[in-house]
């Protein structure tokens, strides 16, 4: 498998696989500067490890934590090594001063992060290893190690959506296209050379290729499928997959023109309990309040600069009704980034370079500061910590009559942030708004305390470098 799923959420596993690496690697970075710091002989350091190992784990576990809060291995993807060896030693400066405030909570247990020299020679000896395991890890993926050979029953409009989508750099990771097979009296939509003419039967190619996954995105199942093939095929241990799960697997989002409501209906997710949501209202309150103590001298001074600007009369905060959980209409809050009548002529879509925004609002805005006076929605209940954006009443009337399931995105609270947020850029227009709900419905089916953690650690990224922001 080239994913694990973990609370209902797709994990990629050479990631989750270099992740365990990256832990091991720092974990004995750090304690082979300790040895050569404080000890110099092996028999010597083993009496005392018991004392040395939860300092161990702890530089670990926090430099690995910091990590994934900066997007260090999905970076790889879209940056290359260097990219994602920059992004680690970032993360690994920033961690520095984490350190430092586990080691005075708890300086007994964690005496050897108190050495602001030895966890600078432990950080520059662990960024050299993981460069050296990181490059020897990727030779062994590119040699396909953890893909899946995978055929595809279809060759008609879902078939061809599977081949633009999911066979970008970006999306396809966890598996390699054998091709597709076309169903008799199918429209084909996709090109000649992807398509693959079985001589006998779907059986006799698997038995011959080593295909280990066939995914069915034919268009019309009423005009039959090859079942006593598949079965043939299944029983060899070949995974027979839907084609909407298996977008959702490889892209984690849920692709719009492939689902109905039957399919939403017998699809596994979209399902709550009562402990999730007790812990989601509790995480909501946690994250709020952390993020309040931390930005509250930042949310001063962007007051001071909004009135410094536009004057000591100028509102600070600016309320805009919302639609949110079963679509009741609520007020958010935000610092003012555009002129006082920005919208004087009706509500418009947020444009990049857009006039209206103020300088002090151009600022705000690409650092996500404007956003966050919306602490106080989250702790008054009427928004989650994560969630999907929250939109106009204006503009959710006429996206619900173009795009479909749309309104499925009421079905919980909006968020401060939100995986779409993470995937995706700022959406302006209609398309971009369909690709996002995409995203939302991908939350909003497997939505879990787990992904709710990974969304709020990576919005770590979205804020340092700017992703998304307009």
């Amino acid at each position: 498998m080239a994913h694990v799923r973990l609370f209902k959420h797709y994990i990629h596993l050479p990631f989750v696989i270099l992740g365990l690496i990256d832990l091991v690697v720092m974990g004995f970075a750090f304690g082979l500067a300790v040895f050569f710091r404080f000890f110099g002989e092996v028999g010597f350091f083993l009496e005392h490890l018991y004392f040395v190992l939860p300092s161990i784990i702890t530089f670990a576990l926090f430099n690995l934590l910091v990590m994934i809060a900066l997007g260090v291995h999905q970076s790889r993807v879209e940056e290359g090594m260097s990219g994602m060896m920059l992004r680690t030693i970032m993360a690994m400066i920033l961690a520095i001063p984490v350190h430092g405030f586990a080691y005075f909570i708890a300086d007994d247990w964690l005496w050897y992060l108190g050495s602001f020299g030895l966890l600078t020679s432990a950080t520059v000896l662990a960024i050299f290893s993981l460069g050296i395991v990181r490059v020897l890890f990727f030779a062994l993926v590119g040699k396909e190690a953890f893909k899946r050979r995978v055929l595809v029953l279809g060759a008609g409009h879902r078939a061809r959506q599977l081949l633009e989508d999911l066979t970008t750099p970006f999306n396809r990771k966890g598996f390699t296209l054998d091709g597709f097979v076309p169903l008799p009296d199918e429209p084909i939509e996709v090109g000649d050379q992807h398509l693959i003419n079985l001589p006998t039967s779907l059986h006799d190619y698997v038995l011959r290729h080593p295909v280990r996954e066939i995914v069915v995105a034919v268009d019309d199942r009423r005009r039959g499928l090859p079942m006593e093939d598949l079965l043939e095929c299944k029983m060899e241990g070949v995974s027979i997959i839907d084609g909407a799960n298996f977008y959702e697997r490889e892209s984690r989002k849920v692709a719009l023109e492939m689902i109905s409501h039957g399919w939403l209906v017998f699809s596994d997710g979209f399902s709550v309990s009562s402990v999730y949501g007790a812990g989601k209202r509790t995480l909501d309150i946690l994250a709020a309040g952390t993020l309040l103590l931390a930005t509250f001298p930042i949310m001063i001074l962007t007051a001071l600069a909004i009135k410094l600007e536009d004057g000591f009369k100028a509102p600070v905060i600016y309320s805009q009704e919302r639609v949110g959980l079963n679509n009741k209409v609520f007020k958010v809050h935000k610092f003012r980034s555009m002129i006082t009548d920005a919208e004087k002529n009706g509500a418009v879509w947020a444009k990049k370079n857009d006039t209206r925004v103020t300088r002090v609002g151009e600022f705000i805005r690409k650092v996500r500061i404007d956003e966050l006076p919306q602490i106080f929605n989250v702790l008054n209940g009427t928004m989650a910590f994560v969630g999907p954006r929250p939109e106009r009443p204006v503009f959710v009337a006429q996206l619900s009559e173009k795009i479909p399931f749309y309104s499925e995105r009421h079905r919980v609270k909006p968020g401060l942030t939100g995986w779409a947020q993470l995937c995706f850029a700022y959406a302006d227009n209609e398309e971009d708004t369909r690709e996002k709900l995409r995203y939302d419905l991908y939350y909003i089916k497997n939505q879990s305390l787990l992904l709710d953690l990974l969304v709020i650690i990576q919005t770590v990224e979205v804020v340092l470098f700017k992703k998304g922001s307009r």
